[in-house]
């Protein structure tokens, strides 16, 4: 039985194990895909622990990618290096998920220095931190394509074309989801808001 390994092995018979693999991923095979998770996961994640430097959202990361190529194996390309892909994909998770977070913070400060501006209190950092905790609650409420379209649109950074493609779906069925997802956010944290402003009353 042919093994997949972190270690460095020669170009050619690495190539030639890569294909393999990535031919069985593609073609549905379980067993294939869960040996490629267990000799890769713990090489990965260590890989992921220096770009985010926790290892739980490294784990999550890492889970996150592996998850994408089973449910995308369809579309994998059978002509690459498997060691070299996961990297690659790890990274960019990593990237993505570094990009949320200052999102996040950008978001947190902006509404911190407005609370702050207009009550001068000092629990203004509590009302965003209740704030942003209800956005992440509405967003996880979504519809599943709803949220699937939301995030890849708001967090990766995706063109509607791009989430078309990776969903396979329609442009239209992308504007369609992206319409709902603003539009329940939208009430959900107006609510919020609202409370917010009764309160500092």
């Amino acid at each position: 039985m042919i093994s997949v390994t972190c270690n460095q092995t020669a170009p050619e018979t690495l190539e030639s194990n890569d294909r393999y693999f990535l031919g069985l991923i593609k073609n549905g095979d379980k067993k294939a895909f869960d040996e490629v998770f267990l000799k890769y996961f713990k090489c990965l994640h260590a890989y992921a622990c220096t770009l985010v430097k926790e290892r739980d959202d490294a784990e999550e990361l890492v889970q996150n990618v592996f998850v994408r190529i089973w449910t995308k194996r369809a579309q994998l390309k059978t002509d690459g290096f498997l060691k070299s892909f996961l990297y690659r994909s790890v990274h960019n998770e990593c990237l993505n998920y570094l990009k949320h977070q200052k999102v996040r913070a950008r978001f947190s400060l902006h509404y911190a220095d407005w609370l702050r501006n207009d009550t001068g209190d000092l629990g203004a950092e509590i009302m965003v931190s209740e704030l942003d905790r209800q956005i992440q609650l509405a967003i996880l409420a979504l519809p599943v394509k709803c949220r699937q379209v939301f995030h890849l649109s708001r967090f990766d950074g995706m063109k509607y074309q791009q989430i078309a493609d990776t969903l396979g779906i329609s442009i239209k069925t992308v504007e369609n989801h992206m319409g709902k997802a603003l539009k329940i956010l939208k009430g959900k944290v107006a609510d919020f808001l609202i409370l917010i402003i009764v309160l500092m009353r």
